[in-house]
């Protein structure tokens, strides 16, 4: 390859502007010190794509155990082992290639998309299939994720900025409430009262999960669609 060709190929590389990350939930100060402390740990042989491949198994791993815990309840255990795996892989990859200085901000933001759409399918698919949420409301979960997930995507490249969480709630809170959401199957009723009805405890928080992001993305739409109007203004 002549330097000519090699500068026309690194081109598209040098030109690429990364979005600007906001992170504003609750644990996120916490959280950052705490990976910044791992990735300085983290043994040489261990690479960001080895911890991405970690995220996606254990989020695989946590589909299939949620499926088996639909006869042996004791498989909820693995439920929120492998969430804990997937915290660490999941969220750990990034601040690693960072800490390094070894980042591919294309590369790294399209894998790690698709591998966490990849990932919920995954997750969501095994509630579904327990027998501690409604298939059908798995499936409007699912529904309301990609959505907006779109969404977020499309403002990162249209508004330039990617957000990483909304109402101060990211994956790693989502997570934590999965995991209490497990315990209480385990060692509670398992049921919860809601408009009046008594629900499972998994499809009452699956309802209240697909209007909060329902809601969530018909406000992030309205600002964006409204901000980047008067960004583009026409004389």
């Amino acid at each position: 390859m002549t330097p000519t060709q090699a500068a026309t190929a690194a081109a598209p590389a040098r030109q690429f502007k990364e979005a600007a990350r906001s992170q504003a939930s609750i644990l996120a100060p916490l959280e950052k010190q705490v990976l910044i402390w791992l990735a300085r740990r983290m043994p040489d042989r261990v690479s960001p794509d080895h911890l991405t491949a970690l995220g996606l198994l254990s989020l695989a791993g946590a589909g299939l155990s949620y499926w088996y815990a639909g006869t042996n309840p004791q498989a909820l255990h693995l439920v929120n082992l492998c969430l804990a795996l997937n915290w660490f892989g999941d969220s750990l990859d990034g601040t690693l290639a960072r800490v390094r200085n070894r980042l591919r901000p294309r590369y790294g933001f399209y894998v790690d998309h698709v591998i966490d759409a990849f990932g919920t399918f995954f997750l969501l698919a095994g509630l579904g299939l327990s027998s501690y949420m409604n298939p059908w409301i798995a499936a409007g979960l699912l529904i309301a994720y990609f959505l907006l997930t779109i969404e977020t995507h499309l403002a990162t490249y249209a508004v330039g900025t990617f957000h990483l969480s909304f109402w101060k709630l990211s994956p790693t809170e989502l997570r934590i409430l999965l995991v209490i959401g497990n315990l209480a199957l385990l060692y509670l009723s398992g049921n919860a009262r809601l408009f009046g009805y008594t629900w499972r405890l998994f499809d009452a928080g699956g309802a209240i999960g697909i209007a909060a992001m329902a809601i969530m993305l018909l406000h992030k739409t309205i600002r964006h669609t409204i901000h980047l109007y008067n960004e583009e203004r026409l004389p």
